[in-house]
């Protein structure tokens, strides 16, 4: 029997969060040209974790519009988030035993505005020394 295991298809880096609408009913609504760097489609399910307050949670992606830089949380997960907080978004994908020993995720950072950057693994990521955690 051949066991499927769901991988991290690819994710979006510490992007950071331009809004959030409560009223609106539900979704994240992101930047159509991170949507296509991440390889996420419309309404593909997505998890959201909060890097700021460690909220972790999970909605679909809605395109919004091109080269805005839109990071925007709607609906009840709005009270996750607040304006300028960093978020990973992540969408995953099924896959054989021999796929997922050969799969490389798809990682797309981001700077202050949500444009793609290059990121060299051995520098900091963009906004890491901002935040400090209490231990």
């Amino acid at each position: 029997m051949n066991k499927m295991r769901k991988m991290l298809k690819s994710k979006i880096h510490r992007a950071t969060v331009t809004g959030a609408d409560l009223h609106y009913e539900g979704s994240i609504t992101i930047d159509p040209l991170l949507m296509k760097e991440a390889d996420i489609l419309d309404n593909e399910f997505v998890d959201i974790w909060n890097v700021n307050f460690g909220t972790r949670f999970a909605t679909y992606a809605i395109a919004g519009q091109p080269g805005s830089g839109t990071i925007c949380i709607n609906g009840a997960a709005a009270r996750l988030v607040a304006k300028g907080d960093l978020v990973i978004i992540a969408s995953w994908k099924e896959m054989n035993d021999a796929e997922a020993r050969a799969h490389k995720p798809k990682l797309v950072f981001v700077d202050e505005k949500n444009r793609r950057i290059d990121h060299d693994r051995d520098q900091e990521c963009p906004g890491q020394g901002e935040l400090q955690v209490a231990i």
